[in-house]
């Protein structure tokens, strides 16, 4: 082979190659990872800057191929999938990297052409990512006063539906804030297992290494790193003295308000996030029930309950819908949902999900509130609980559901938590623009006791 075709870096080669994994439909940018360097031997480095550049590229897609349409003679021709991979790439690095040269840029994404390609789709690889150096004042987006789904969809690279939405519900402003806060890269939270383990000790943990972090600011419990990379050792976390979670999934069980010594039901439980906080607020006393239909992720659940010194919890395999047991005081339904709370940190989560999925997910959710309900005993409280924004699956479940039932009422969050993530109707609503959180709801709901 010419030698001059084997110089390209393997590293970005693979990068190039999971790109075309996810395009294709078949994985998640996560299993796609994942399939393509586990029998690689790649340095932690090397999978730090794979993850940074293939969820980058995949969420700015939209972004990179308006604007690369600029940069090239012919906008309408359809090209090759590795070329325009190759294409995101180089021009995801020039725009949304900081540290790599921009020489280093246009030379790897030539060499890259070189080997998936040919030299002719080399040289225009050479051609466009050169223009697009020199003339970004080439690059136009629609009016946004005019145009705003269109404008935001471009710049911010979402699909119109999600945009359209964000403005029906929260305004322009709200909606630019949201939609540049999910395309930021996505920081780690973690809470402090205080069956192990102390605040006050990970805090000078903390300040020893030297990290950027804020303590949560609705649980103290939490903590938000500032800069990417986690700064603690691993025997933090190996031993279970931390957990990884987000701060707006700790609220919904915060909300939930469990009592030391009571039992509580979590239902879509795997892997156990909730109820291993749960776990936490009861002082390890009481029994959790932990419903799930997925036998690997009930395991891994078993496994963190373990490293965590967890003993409450008990694992039932089983779908929520068919579960039967005897009434409960405390009910957690964490419901599947569409994730777009999350979409900051799934960057190929907003090109799978259809506005269809939205309407196939409520009628579930209605369905599974309706089991939950059956199953919270005469003065219990049910928790009904997404990581998701969208008003379809969130207000308007819970709105119908008090409709259908009479014997319960919802009580406010009001009571638990700021009233800077309490609506108006009494529910919890974060959003990633602000402390930290990603986008979550909850809402708190009492079975009438008894006459």
């Amino acid at each position: 082979m010419d030698a001059k075709k084997m110089k390209y870096d393997p590293v970005r080669a693979v990068i190039v190659e999971i790109l075309g994994l996810i395009e294709k439909g078949r994985f998640t940018a996560e299993e796609a990872i994942h399939k393509a360097i586990e029998n690689g031997s790649y340095t932690p480095r090397d999978i730090r800057f794979i993850r940074q550049m293939v969820n980058g590229t995949t969420k700015m897609k939209r972004r990179l191929d308006h604007d690369l349409k600029f940069y090239l003679s012919k906008p309408s021709e359809k090209l090759p999938q590795r070329l325009t991979d190759i294409l995101r790439l180089g021009l995801f690095q020039i725009l949304f990297t900081e540290r790599i040269p921009d020489a280093a840029v246009v030379s790897e994404a030539v060499n890259l052409a070189r080997h998936f390609c040919d030299q002719p789709r080399a040289r225009l690889v050479n051609a466009v990512l050169r223009t697009a150096l020199r003339h970004p004042e080439k690059v136009a987006f629609r009016n946004k006063a005019e145009e705003p789904t269109r404008h935001l969809a471009d710049y911010y690279s979402y699909p119109e539906w999600f945009v359209e939405y964000c403005l029906s519900e929260f305004k322009l402003e709200r909606t630019e804030q949201l939609l540049a806060a999910m395309n930021r890269p996505p920081l780690l939270s973690f809470r402090v297992n205080t069956i192990k383990e102390t605040p006050e000790n990970i805090i000078r943990r903390l300040d020893e290494s030297g990290a950027a972090y804020k303590r949560g600011r609705y649980l103290d419990d939490f903590f938000h790193l500032e800069e990417s990379g986690f700064p603690l050792d691993d025997d933090l976390l190996d031993s279970g003295r931390i957990y990884i979670q987000d701060e707006s999934a700790g609220m919904a069980v915060y909300l939930l308000n469990p009592r030391i010594g009571g039992n509580v039901l979590d239902l879509g439980a795997a892997p156990g996030g909730k109820s291993a906080y749960a776990a936490m607020l009861m002082n390890n006393r009481g029994m959790i029930t932990a419903v799930d239909k997925s036998h690997p992720r009930l395991k891994l659940m078993l496994e963190n309950c373990r490293r965590l010194g967890i003993e409450i919890v008990s694992p039932v395999l089983a779908d929520i819908l068919e579960f039967r047991g005897r009434p409960f005081e405390r009910v957690i339904l964490d419901a599947p949902c569409t994730g777009w709370g999350n979409a900051g940190k799934h960057s190929d989560l907003r090109w799978m999900k259809k506005p269809d999925d939205v309407t196939a997910l409520a009628r579930l959710q209605t369905r599974m509130i309706d089991k939950a309900a059956s199953l919270v005993k005469p003065g219990g409280v049910l928790v009904y609980a997404t990581c998701t924004i969208i008003r379809k699956e969130n207000d308007d479940v819970i709105e119908e559901f008090l409709v259908r039932n009479g014997d319960f009422i919802l009580e406010t969050a009001g009571r638990y938590f700021d009233r800077e993530v309490v609506s108006e109707r009494g529910f919890v609503k974060t959003y990633p623009y602000k402390e930290g959180l990603s986008g979550a709801f909850s809402a708190r709901l009492r079975r009438r006791p008894e006459k």
